[in-house]
């Protein structure tokens, strides 16, 4: 019989179920056991062209007794590299031997979208990115998001989630964490954050965080790191590299690798994000020429870019002007820009 709560109403309404029914993703080699483990996680997915077909995730376990535990992450969005370039070479390289603990590899978290080179999945069109935490019933970037929160995070100690602008946007390369209400569990992360070694260190404001893993994982109390180490669809030796010294420096930090923390050659400037007032975003659609370039220094009232009418010439352009001093971290990437895109993200030296 329904059991009633004070009010007489049956409580079972007011359950949400969901996170009670098991995940359809089953891994092919376990997580928890010694030694270096490569394999998938399995998604069945009936589809036109395999009635019984699976999305294969790649993953990688590597386990050396009892230690701390690293989750590492990448291909959160499908056409950013550099932290997918990193995990796919640290998953061929690392030695259970080297470490103490273990350490989940994950390289592309959404294995759609970055097969199709895309940020977003062409199966249902997901975000992975504001799509958790997920559920086990849901469309298959549900389905991905919701295994990696319920069964991957709650083993992790510190998650590294590394991000960088994909196709449209291009972002100095910095580690990034959040304001956080646990001030301990801030400090922590932002102890893990200086680690990273990145060229910049943030405190990111982000403009909608629901769904985020970022805020998944917080709210679980983990020790949370992200990035952004580029963009526009590709990478370059030098942010790769970054990202291969970043992962490993984690891992120090962490307690799983010995070694010593490997800084950045230019040094780590912190910066902040401390309104919206950060963000520039385009109020015309047309031609974008940057006035600015990324790392660069500005004044309140720089003339910061221009857009061009491209339906008509003789049309004097949109001029966008800095609404506040600080450096250039991120600017809209392709020539064309619309309405509504973000043009340029400005920081605040701390």
């Amino acid at each position: 019989m329904p059991q009633p709560d004070d009010d007489g109403r049956d409580v079972r309404l007011f359950k949400d179920t969901t996170m009670t029914k098991p995940s359809p993703i089953s891994p092919t080699i376990p997580l928890d056991q010694d030694g270096i483990h490569h394999g998938f996680l399995k998604l069945p997915y009936s589809r036109d062209d395999s009635a019984w077909g699976a999305v294969m995730i790649p993953i990688t376990v590597v386990r050396n007794g009892n230690g701390p535990t690293a989750l590492l992450t990448g291909g959160n969005h499908g056409d950013e590299y550099e932290g997918l370039v990193s995990l796919f070479k640290l998953a061929e390289s690392l030695s259970a031997g080297e470490i103490n603990g273990r350490v989940i590899i994950l390289p592309a978290m959404n294995y759609p979208a970055f097969r199709s080179a895309s940020r977003t999945s062409p199966i249902d069109a997901g975000n992975m990115n504001r799509s958790f935490p997920g559920k086990p019933d849901g469309t298959v970037t549900q389905k991905i998001a919701d295994y990696v929160y319920r069964y991957l995070v709650p083993e992790a100690d510190i998650v590294l989630d590394m991000h960088s602008g994909g196709k449209t946007l291009d972002f100095i390369p910095f580690a990034a964490v959040h304001v956080l209400p646990d001030k301990e569990q801030e400090a922590r992360c932002v102890a893990a954050m200086k680690a990273f070694g990145a060229p910049y260190s943030m405190m990111m404001l982000e403009l909608d965080a629901v769904g985020m893993f970022d805020t998944v994982v917080e709210e679980a109390g983990k020790t949370f790191v992200t990035t952004e180490l580029g963009g526009g669809g590709s990478t370059t030796a030098e942010r790769v590299a970054i990202a291969d010294r970043g992962v490993r420096n984690i891992l120090i930090h962490a307690g799983i690798l010995k070694g010593e923390l490997e800084t950045s050659p230019t040094g780590t400037v912190m910066l902040d994000m401390p309104d919206d007032d950060c963000f520039v975003a385009s109020n015309a659609s047309g031609l974008y020429e940057p006035c600015v370039d990324l790392g660069d220094r500005i004044e309140k009232g720089d003339l910061i870019a221009r857009i061009y009418d491209v339906e008509r010439t003789g049309t004097p352009p949109r001029e966008y002007y800095a609404p506040r001093a600080g450096i250039v971290s991120c600017r809209h990437f392709q020539g064309l820009i619309k309405t509504g895109d973000c043009l340029i993200v400005i920081a605040e030296v701390l």
